[in-house]
């Protein structure tokens, strides 16, 4: 249960590199402030359904990070086993696969080669 830990430690180092394009450190700072805002599209009060939108921007973001940067880039900055990222690429890949690709790749850039 060391993917939450893992994934923060991921972004940390993503938005440290200078190799990671600055619009994807954009999505995840504005992911960040979204996420810390209590102000949600969704009221956090009404049962599951609050948590909603947070779950599906994380979603979206995840696939953005996990599947359409560079995944040596993401390897040198994962601090667990290689397979648990590819796994998780895979079920933010199945998360947020509702939302058109033109708009993944106006935020990230073109999906990277799988």
């Amino acid at each position: 249960m060391l993917l939450l830990p893992h994934m923060a430690v991921l972004v940390g180092r993503l938005l440290a590199d200078s190799a990671v394009p600055t619009r994807a450190k954009v999505v995840l700072g504005a992911t960040a402030a979204y996420l810390a805002n209590p102000v949600d599209l969704i009221p956090d009060f009404i049962p599951f359904v609050g948590y909603l939108d947070d779950v599906i921007l994380v979603a979206i973001i995840l696939d953005g990070l996990l599947n359409h940067l560079d995944r040596d880039l993401l390897l040198k900055h994962w601090p667990g086993d290689p397979k648990t990222l590819e796994k998780s690429a895979a079920v933010a890949r199945r998360l947020s696969a509702w939302v058109p690709a033109r708009i993944k790749a106006k935020v990230f850039g073109t999906r990277r080669a799988a």
